[in-house]
């Protein structure tokens, strides 16, 4: 019996907020073999190490950032992955890009692949927004800092990336100058940044 009221519990709590992780429901008094015997039944879904997902919660696009952030809530979402949450240029990564400071250990999940930059002092922590993702927190570079970090990062995802990010951010009016230079500073990709901005300012 007291099986049953842990798993009636942990089913509520798992389609209350989309997905659970093993810590919180040890907070809530369930045991962790009953979360297996809930995978094993079907009734829940592993999606990472500790991390179950009930089958009918609700998917948003930013599924996969949200499961990441679950178990790396220090991560910030970053450059590629940052670049297509905003909604900015055409670029789509495989997986989840995240910054990790150096010290932090890189995320264990069988879904989806993610990929870790080892950010540092003001470059790790300036310019970040806390979004809830299907009920989780999720940590994003604001878009002005991102296109900052896209132009620090050019020869990893190319500076017509960082270009077109940039551009179309300016243009939409999503950016302003004082942003821009804040974070190029920063980022110390001041003087790359310059005759771009100069471009789109022109």
């Amino acid at each position: 019996m007291h099986s049953e009221t842990q798993r009636t519990r942990a089913l509520r709590l798992a389609r209350k907020k989309g997905a659970l992780s093993a810590a919180e429901a040890a907070r809530h008094g369930i045991h962790s073999q009953v979360l297996s015997r809930l995978v094993e039944d079907g009734s829940l879904e592993r999606v990472g190490r500790g991390r179950y997902r009930h089958p009918d919660a609700p998917l948003t696009e930013h599924h996969g950032l949200a499961l990441v952030a679950g178990v790396a809530p220090e991560g910030v979402v970053c450059l590629l992955s940052a670049m297509s949450f905003h909604g900015v240029g055409t670029q789509l990564p495989t997986g989840v890009w995240i910054a990790l400071d150096r010290r932090s250990r890189k995320p264990a999940l069988e879904w989806p692949p993610v990929r870790v930059f080892r950010f540092g002092g003001k470059a790790l922590t300036a310019g970040v927004e806390t979004h809830t993702l299907e009920g989780i927190p999720v940590k994003i570079y604001t878009l002005a800092k991102t296109v900052a970090d896209l132009f620090k990062y050019r020869n990893k995802v190319g500076v017509d990336v960082a270009v077109e990010a940039l551009k179309e951010a300016w243009r939409e009016g999503r950016v302003d100058m004082g942003q821009l230079n804040h974070f190029a500073r920063i980022c110390r990709v001041e003087r790359v940044m310059r005759p771009y901005l100069e471009t789109v300012t022109s």
